[in-house]
C-alpha cells in the first residue's frame, strides 16, 4: 500500500486538477501520477521523464530504450517500473527474463547496471564501448536519461506506489535485485 494518498479526479482542484483532466481525458492516469499529483509543480518535473523517453527513442530506437529502462529499473529494484518495463520487453516479443543482448545492447545494459550501482565508478570500458556506436550528444541523451529513470524508480519504491492494475498479472514475474544485500 502506497505510502501516500493516491489522488482521484475529484478530490484535486486547481492546477493538479488541471493537470488530472489532461490525463484522464487521455486515459493516461496511472498509480504514479497519482500520487505526483498531490504537488503539480512536481508533477511538471517528473513528467520530464516524457521529454527524455522520446528523445531517448529518437537516438537509440524503441527496443534499445525499453531494455535500456528495463534495466535500469530491474537493477534499481523498483517493483513499479520494473513490471512497466517487463510487460513492455513482452509487448517487443521478448522473454525478460531470458534476453540475449547484441554488442551495441550489451554496452547500454552494461551503463545502465553500473549507473544504477556505483555512478561515481562507471568504467572507462564502458564508455569506450559507448563510444563505438554513439557520439557525444548521444550519450549526453542516454545518461540524462537513466537519472530520470532512477528519480522515477526512486519516487516509487520510497513511496511504495502501488502497482496498477493492468500490471497485476504480471506482478510473479517481478524479483527484487540481489547485488545490495551486502552493501552496509
Amino acid at each position: 500500500m502506497a505510502r501516500i494518498h493516491l489522488t482521484e479526479q475529484n478530490e484535486v482542484t486547481g492546477a493538479e486538477k488541471e493537470r488530472y483532466d489532461e490525463l484522464a481525458g487521455r486515459n493516461a492516469v496511472t498509480n504514479m501520477k497519482k500520487g505526483l499529483l498531490n504537488d503539480a509543480a512536481t508533477y511538471d518535473a517528473y513528467m520530464g521523464w516524457y521529454t527524455s523517453w522520446n528523445r531517448l527513442v529518437e537516438v537509440i530506437g524503441e527496443k534499445d530504450a525499453i531494455l535500456y529502462a528495463h534495466a535500469i529499473s530491474t537493477t534499481n529494484s523498483c517493483q513499479l517500473c520494473s513490471l512497466f518495463f517487463i510487460s513492455d520487453v513482452k509487448g517487443l516479443g521478448l522473454d525478460p527474463h531470458n534476453l540475449v543482448y547484441d554488442d551495441r545492447e550489451q554496452v547500454l545494459v552494461a551503463l545502465a547496471q553500473s549507473i544504477v550501482k556505483n555512478p561515481t565508478d562507471v568504467s572507462d570500458e564502458i564508455f569506450d564501448g559507448l563510444r563505438k556506436y554513439f557520439s557525444d550528444k548521444e550519450i549526453v541523451v542516454i545518461v540524462g536519461f537513466a537519472g530520470q529513470m532512477i528519480a522515477t524508480n526512486n519516487f516509487n519504491s520510497v513511496l511504495k506506489i502501488d502497482v496498477d492494475q493492468r500490471l497485476l498479472p504480471i506482478l510473479h514475474e517481478f524479483k527484487p535485485a540481489t547485488w545490495r544485500e551486502n552493501i552496509k
